[in-house]
């Protein structure tokens, strides 16, 4: 029997981008690489921005996704503990998931230890210097009274908007390249953490740009990277964490 000791992490699939035929390819893909992962799998971790957007209506949810749910479904029934954090465009998932499909909801960062190796964990929107309209922004969104408004929004216009609005944002556009340390906010944010608490690794998504840095002599800052273009994910063996690409 195999196993079971490794703790997987991926983000940003953007599960719906840009059109239905490309997502639908990109959702088999995820799936494919959650078969071959459910094996040796101690713990997943989803860090946020799996869909390209989600809202959970009263009695209804965005339509399509249900290769991706239903693996979710048989991987959590068969004991594997499934982390599954909001991003920036999935930041209105309610209770459904959890209810569902069992997965363990998160709406901040979170701190866990794996084999004694501390782990600081966030999805990374809206950490760090900068981006202050996209802070107000979110603040706005993440209120009660937005979603109960959207709520009143019927599903087929809701989602329209959601799609459109989320189409043209510019996380869909293309990702800045990185252009040192001293320009990447998550870096920045990570740095400042480190002045007042320990880790080992600090794991994020949002960015779209794998990496991989040591910050100093015992943290390592990963960025997960994507599944559009990078197909991208990491995993810790209980003694060392690896970027790694996915192939089918």
């Amino acid at each position: 029997m195999t196993q079971k000791n490794k703790i997987y992490f991926a983000s940003d699939v953007h599960l719906g981008l840009p059109n239905y035929k490309e997502s639908l390819a990109r959702e088999k893909r995820f799936v494919q690489w959650l078969d071959t992962i459910k094996h040796d799998a101690k713990e997943i971790i989803l860090l946020g921005d799996i869909f390209d957007f989600w809202f959970e209506y009263k009695r209804a949810i965005p339509r399509g996704f249900t290769r991706f749910l239903g693996k979710l479904c048989e991987i959590t029934d068969s004991g594997i503990p499934v982390h599954f954090f909001t991003g920036n465009h999935d930041m209105w998932i309610f209770d459904y998931l959890p209810k569902e499909m069992g997965v363990i909801l998160h709406k901040e960062p979170i701190v866990k230890e794996y084999s004694g190796k501390k782990f600081f964990l966030a999805h990374g929107d809206g950490l760090g210097p900068g981006d202050q309209s996209y802070k107000l922004l979110k603040k706005i969104f993440a209120s009660r009274f937005s979603q109960w408004l959207f709520a009143r929004f019927h599903p087929n216009m809701g989602i329209w908007i959601a799609n459109t609005w989320s189409t043209h944002s510019r996380y869909s556009r293309e990702i800045r390249p990185f252009e040192g340390e001293d320009k990447e906010w998550l870096i920045l944010y990570s740095k400042k953490l480190l002045k007042s608490e320990d880790f080992d690794y600090m794991v994020y998504g949002h960015r779209h740009l794998p990496m991989d840095l040591q910050l100093n002599e015992k943290t390592r800052y990963i960025n997960l990277g994507d599944w559009i273009t990078n197909f991208t994910y990491a995993v810790f063996d209980g003694n060392k964490m690896e970027l790694k690409k996915f192939k089918d």
